[in-house]
């Protein structure tokens, strides 16, 4: 369990980040000047509005601290690589997407770390002994340098990107599932113990945050395919992240916490809940004009 929590998911977080990097390009970060509104909306739906509702909604469902620390690490994670993905499918501002997670993804080595820091004294309490610094180095290590690398990569040597990225993607994907499962495997007895609050309670966090993403964007002006984009990006969460984080603030024991099994629970249940809104946008989505014949 030692070599899982020290050596697997740091290794494997990374990979699934290089991933992402290797898909950005320089201009993706860039873009937020061209959309700053569009932008801003979508910042504040995920930097914001998804980690107070979480926490209003463990104010209504109180958990054990273990499984309620590992809701707000999970609110405090970025779309990652699958939200783009699953932003393509619906026909949403893929653009937009793109630019928030590449963005956000970047500021998550600032703001992570302390705010698991601080909820971790809210509900575990002053036992909670994280270290804003070592957290900060290792989410820096494990996602913002990985990331780095992948656009200097794609922007320095677009030929070798353009070779390695499906492989690497490939690669990635199988390392998710990977986590997803372990982390399961290693909690099954808490999340029977817990089904009851826990599953309805993180289906409910995803409904409201495609609901209030969506809102966020209507609210604002924006376009229906930047709505789409808004509202999955709110919804969708980098999960292996989430159970990154959870092992790296794992006890002496070596085992892994009651806080990594929100994410992974989470990693499987949102697709079940952004897929009706996927079938929804496409079936709303205008159809592309066919091309001209010569």
């Amino acid at each position: 369990m030692e070599l899982l929590i020290d050596l697997f998911l740091p290794l494997s977080l990374a990979i699934i980040m290089l991933s992402l990097g290797i898909g950005l390009k320089v201009s993706d970060f860039l873009r937020v000047a061209q959309v700053p509104k569009a932008f801003l909306a979508g910042a504040v739906a995920q930097m914001i509005a998804l980690p107070l509702t979480a926490f209003g909604l463990l104010m209504l469902v109180p958990l054990d601290p273990d499984l309620a620390l590992g809701v707000m690490i999970l609110s405090f994670c970025p779309g990652g690589v699958t939200s783009n993905v699953l932003v393509k499918l619906a026909r949403g501002a893929l653009a937009l997407s793109i630019t928030l997670t590449a963005v956000v993804s970047l500021l998550a080595v600032v703001t992570v770390p302390v705010l698991v820091a601080w909820m971790a004294r809210i509900f575990v309490g002053a036992e909670a002994q994280v270290d804003v610094s070592n957290l900060a180095v290792a989410v820096f290590l494990i996602t913002t340098l990985p990331v780095a690398i992948g656009v200097c990569v794609r922007h320095y040597a677009p030929g070798i990107a353009d070779r390695i990225e499906k492989p690497i993607s490939y690669m990635a994907n199988g390392f998710f599932i990977l986590i997803l499962i372990g982390a399961i495997a290693a909690g099954i007895n808490t999340l029977v113990d817990h089904a009851v609050t826990l599953a309805p309670l993180l289906i409910a966090l995803n409904v409201l945050m495609l609901t209030i993403g969506f809102g966020i964007g209507w609210m604002t002006g924006l376009t229906g395919p930047e709505r789409i984009a808004i509202a999955l990006e709110a919804g969708v969460q980098n999960a292996a992240l989430g159970i990154t984080l959870g092992g790296l603030l794992a006890d002496a024991t070596g085992a892994l916490p009651g806080f990594t099994l929100p994410s992974a629970v989470y990693g499987v249940t949102m697709y079940l809940i952004v897929a009706p809104l996927i079938w929804w946008a496409r079936r709303s989505a205008t159809p592309p004009s066919p091309a001209p014949i010569a």
